[in-house]
């Protein structure tokens, strides 16, 4: 970062000399110069250019306006003025806080300037550097003789080896010197909470607007048990949402406690549109604990937000309506949502403590945050017991941490303060409503077919939009609540032919799952697929250059459909998973073949009673993994599986959501659930290559579906 912006002075002979004389003496400091042309163009550089560490204009030309302007791009950057002996000062003390300084045209002095640019550019990368990132920075440079972990010591054992000199060039050597013991006592404790680590913990709650925050190195995984562990005595009830990550279920696999499930709607294209509100009232929760065996009112609750396919909670509601002590909103899938506007309200640490409660908020740090995978934050607002919390914390963090992986856990949030911070937020926000623009033309100048967009008809300005109940039938949720749930603009849902909203299923369609075979082919990966939706993320890392790609690979998905190619052209993984089966065989013919299978099975109907009424709790998934850890389980083809004690949580992708937890029996009543599965199962049963990915079951060399049972008595 040692890139230098220069503004004017144009044309001025004792302004220009001093100015090349400054030129040469920063070049020597190892400075590279740009020159940009006018106001507009130093503003779009600074902008798209975060790699510019200062700016240097003429006092005279430019004055407190440009100043004002680069401020709302980064208030931080080092600005130096030259003025001359005339020039007029009119600068207030608010406008002298800007990282703002004087210097004169002069000759002869371009040295110490130069210097004093230098100095002033290391005060600003120090400060824009986080506490424990720059302790671990310090470490590096000091380059110590270690006799403690990891044995790779900076990386010299692999440059013992062959291969290990392949490792060691492809991941660079900072990498592996900061890949340090937690024996180093200068960058403190993860576990202790001390040192660099402690400041880093609390520079993030300041940043998330949090009373405290802890950086875990599992994932999200990992924060929701360690929430769980300490909010939840053994024994107690809590209420968990269904449409849980199965992190969750493993928590209650874990540990002896009571669920009580907090039920979502879903409407006919399989996106859940969240727990309605009359869920969260106490009249119903006093329903649930009298019709679940062993159930007490519940001490805590689990509530996903977002939902997978970009849905957040008017979290306000939530938090004064649930009447437990503590609430814990699972909030991996968007932990950006303090620093935009149009997130007001809508996470977990939104607004003021609520009296008498704790909030927690888990976030995936690395799923749309520049941070590295397994990267992950708690986040807690309210009273809590910091030394029980923190054994529940060290039962299931490692001793070893990842000195790399904590840094870009603090990085990520560096990058998200101030207005450089709210501009990236911002950017990524812009970018998605440009996109969902594109396909919306695109589909209105398409004389046949396009995809479509789950949206509203109009996304002109920059919000979450609400699921609304009345008359817009866009998200095809007939029961809406009002003010309670809202898209978020960055979680695209495109929409292929074949099923409406309202689950109408149409004489022709296009399966998502074609479209995602075909991007992937080409290079562009498909978040989440659904019968006939495709989820696309657009994080902060996502750019011009990757929009346009997957923008290109819809219209040519279209071309190539229009064109009717063949499976072997058009789709070559497919066809070498069976080219006996694909050999003569055209796209449309496929996908006609897949749509008509699945209008065979009545699929939106059957996947509304298949969330309608839940499996029956025989056992606690804590009792039923008992179970199953003493052996007393069998494996049984999928057919079997009604009225049997199930050993797994049962978990198909898409839609990624349990839908047979440990301990549940599929009934009578609940039969949808496995006539879902079973309509999963047929579709790869005809097709190769579009087998369903179902946790908790295995798929065999005979093509068959097996799932763990508890043995019957």
């Amino acid at each position: 970062m040692n890139t230098i912006a220069i503004m004017g002075p144009h044309g001025v002979f004792y302004k220009d000399e001093p100015i090349k004389e400054l030129h040469r003496a920063l070049e020597l400091q190892g400075f590279q110069l740009i020159y940009p042309t006018n106001s507009t163009d130093l503003l779009k550089l600074i902008e798209h250019n975060p790699r510019i560490c200062g700016v240097v204009f003429d006092w005279d030309e430019y004055s407190l306006d440009l100043c004002s302007e680069i401020n709302l791009l980064n208030e931080d950057l080092p600005l130096y003025a030259f003025i001359n002996t005339h020039s007029s000062l009119n600068v207030s003390v608010n406008e002298m806080r800007m990282a703002l300084w004087f210097f004169e045209y002069a000759l002869s002095a371009a040295d110490d300037i130069a210097l004093r640019i230098r100095q002033y550019t290391d005060e600003y990368l120090d400060t824009i550097t986080p506490p424990l990132t720059k302790a671990l920075f310090t470490y590096v440079k000091e380059g110590k003789y270690t006799f403690c972990t990891p044995g790779h010591m900076a990386g010299t054992a692999y440059q013992k080896s062959p291969v290990g000199c392949l490792f060691y060039d492809f991941f660079g050597g900072n990498t592996l010197k900061a890949d340090v013991s937690i024996s180093v006592t200068e960058l403190g404790s993860l576990l202790d909470h001390t040192g660099p680590h402690l400041e880093a913990e609390e520079y993030i709650a300041r940043t998330f607007g949090a009373e405290q925050s802890y950086m875990v190195t599992n994932g999200t995984s990992t924060s929701n048990k360690i929430v769980g562990m300490y909010a939840a005595p053994s024994g107690s009830t809590i209420l968990v949402d269904r449409n849980c990550h199965k992190s969750l279920t493993h928590l209650l696999m874990m540990t002896n406690l009571v669920p009580i499930w907090l039920k979502p709607t879903r409407n006919a294209l399989g996106i859940l549109g969240g727990i309605p509100q009359r869920e969260f009232t106490r009249e119903n929760i006093e329903k649930k604990v009298a019709e679940t065996p062993n159930a007490q009112w519940p001490v805590h609750a689990v509530i996903t937000n977002s939902t997978y396919d970009g849905l957040l909670y008017n979290t306000d509601f939530i938090k004064k309506t649930l009447d437990v002590p503590s609430i814990h909103f699972d909030s991996a899938w968007v932990p950006y949502t303090n620093f935009h506007p149009i997130y007001q309200g809508k996470s977990g640490m939104s607004g003021d403590r609520v009296q008498g409660k704790i909030i927690y908020e888990t976030q995936s740090t690395h799923k749309l945050l520049a941070a590295f995978s397994q990267a992950s934050l708690i986040h807690i607002k309210g009273d809590y017991d910091e030394d029980t919390f923190n054994e529940a914390y060290m039962m299931h963090t490692t001793t070893s941490p990842s000195y790399p992986l904590v840094a870009s856990i603090e990085t990520a949030a560096a990058m998200l303060r101030g207005n450089t911070g709210k501009r990236l937020i911002n950017r990524s926000v812009e970018r998605a409503l440009h996109f969902r623009r594109e396909v919306q033309r695109l589909r209105e100048e398409s004389e046949d077919w396009f995809f479509d967009i789950w949206q509203p008809d109009h996304v002109d300005e920059a919000e979450c939009w609400p699921i609304a109940p009345g008359e817009e039938d866009w998200h095809g949720f007939r029961d809406a609540d009002a003010d309670h749930m809202y898209l978020d603009p960055i979680k695209v849902t495109i929409l292929t032919p074949g099923m409406s909203e309202l689950g109408e299923m149409a004489d022709e369609g296009i399966p998502a799952a074609l479209v995602a075979k075909f991007l992937d082919e080409r290079g562009v990966v498909v978040e989440k697929t659904g019968p006939y939706n495709l989820l696309f993320l657009f994080s902060i890392g996502i750019d011009k250059t990757k929009a346009l790609s997957l923008l290109r690979g819809l219209t040519e998905f279209k071309r190539s459909y229009d064109l009717n190619l063949r499976v072997k052209n058009m789709l070559p993984d497919l066809y070498a998973e069976d080219p006996d089966f694909y050999r003569n065989m055209r796209i449309q013919t496929l996908a006609q073949g897949i749509h008509k299978l699945i209008k065979q099975h009545n699929l939106p109907d059957l996947m509304l009673r298949a969330f309608d009424v839940l499996p029956e709790m025989r056992m606690t998934p804590h009792e039923a993994y008992q179970q199953q850890v003493k052996g007393n389980v069998e494996t049984v083809e999928i057919e079997e599986l009604l009225g049997r004690v199930s050993a797994n949580m049962i978990l198909p992708y898409p839609p990624g959501v349990p839908v047979v937890m440990p301990g549940e029996v599929i009934t009578k009543e609940s039969r949808a659930v496995l006539d879902f599965l079973l309509m999963l199962c047929s579709v790869g049963e005809h097709y190769p290559g579009f087998e369903t990915d179902i946790h908790g079951a295995k798929l065999g060399e005979d093509g068959v579906y097996r799932v763990r049972v508890l043995k019957e008595a």
